[in-house]
């Protein structure tokens, strides 16, 4: 039988030192998980039955005094940082976060060794903080955010956060052209899983890659924004199956339609979502190619 390790008091108090510090220097904060995911979403806000908030990717009307949402909670705001539903927040927190975009920042993730000798031949120097498994490089400028855009790198900046590990070391430099290809290049050449018979592979779902769809685009798009948040509210070891799951789910439910539906570019917005919670991209794309091929097979 396993226990919570309780957390001190002190560390408690650390966090929220830490957080209305960096708050007061213009980094919008949150708190993460231990294991550097967010906190799952509050009742009201479970499944995004709130709308979302208004500076998420689809704004929505929620001002829930919590900490949901993940990184479109951040906030400089001392007052909502302190405020006793934050305070409850930080009892359950392992980590401070932030979101690099708000404070016009973008952080290149760099997960391993290779990862880092690729960035000192090719990035142009900027401060770097050193991580458990490689460096935070971190420029001056905000842009779109996007995983695995080479191998051990990922690009944390709008619509996503990333750990507070310490100020780091050298001169902030501006964000080069070279750290915006790599984006503009994973959007382009981006693997599909191909799971329906559409032949256009959009980046996102929108009608045109459903013209065989029976359902409205209300429907879909409210199922998809349940199915991402199943798998933000779990925790790393759980967000890969709950992907397989929510990618069976949505699949069933266009088993009956003529097609093609767009099923393929739905699933990429269900494996952003394991990947942001900490999943390996390969494993988060297998884990929803199997639950899209399973649904669609048990109706063949």
């Amino acid at each position: 039988m396993t226990h919570a390790i309780p957390i001190r008091r002190e560390d408690r108090t650390g966090r929220l030192s830490l957080a209305l510090h960096l708050a007061a220097g213009g980094l919008p904060v949150l708190p993460l998980r231990a294991g550097k995911g967010p906190l799952g979403n509050c009742r009201t806000c479970a499944d995004n039955a709130c709308g979302g908030r208004p500076n998420m990717k689809s704004p929505g009307p929620c001002r829930c005094p919590r900490p949901c949402h993940a990184w479109a909670a951040a906030t400089t705001d001392p007052a909502v940082i302190a405020s006793p539903a934050w305070t409850a927040a930080w009892t359950h927190a392992g980590v401070v976060g932030y979101h690099p975009g708000g404070a016009g920042v973008t952080v290149v993730d760099l997960d391993d060794a290779d990862a880092v000798d690729w960035a000192h031949t090719t990035l142009p120097p900027t401060r770097t903080v050193t991580t458990t498994r490689g460096e935070h490089w971190i420029y001056q400028g905000a842009m779109p955010s996007s995983n695995h855009v080479r191998p051990g790198v990922d690009i944390k900046s709008l619509m996503s956060y990333a750990r507070w590990l310490g100020p780091g070391a050298g001169t902030m430099a501006v964000l080069p052209p070279v750290v915006l290809a790599l984006v503009e290049r994973e959007e382009t050449t981006r693997p599909r899983a191909g799971v329906d018979s559409s032949s256009l592979t959009l980046a996102r779902w929108d009608r045109s890659v459903a013209t065989g769809c029976r359902h409205t685009e209300t429907y879909v798009r409210t199922g998809l924004s349940r199915g991402v948040e199943h798998v933000r509210a779990r925790s790393e070891k759980g967000a890969g199956t709950a992907a397989y799951g929510a990618a069976r789910f949505l699949a069933k439910q266009h088993t009956a339609c003529p097609g093609p539906c767009g099923l393929d570019a739905l699933g990429e917005d269900l494996i952003d979502a394991a990947v942001s919670v900490g999943v390996p991209e390969p494993y988060a794309r297998r884990a929803v190619s199997n639950g899209l091929q399973t649904a669609l097979g048990a109706t063949a």
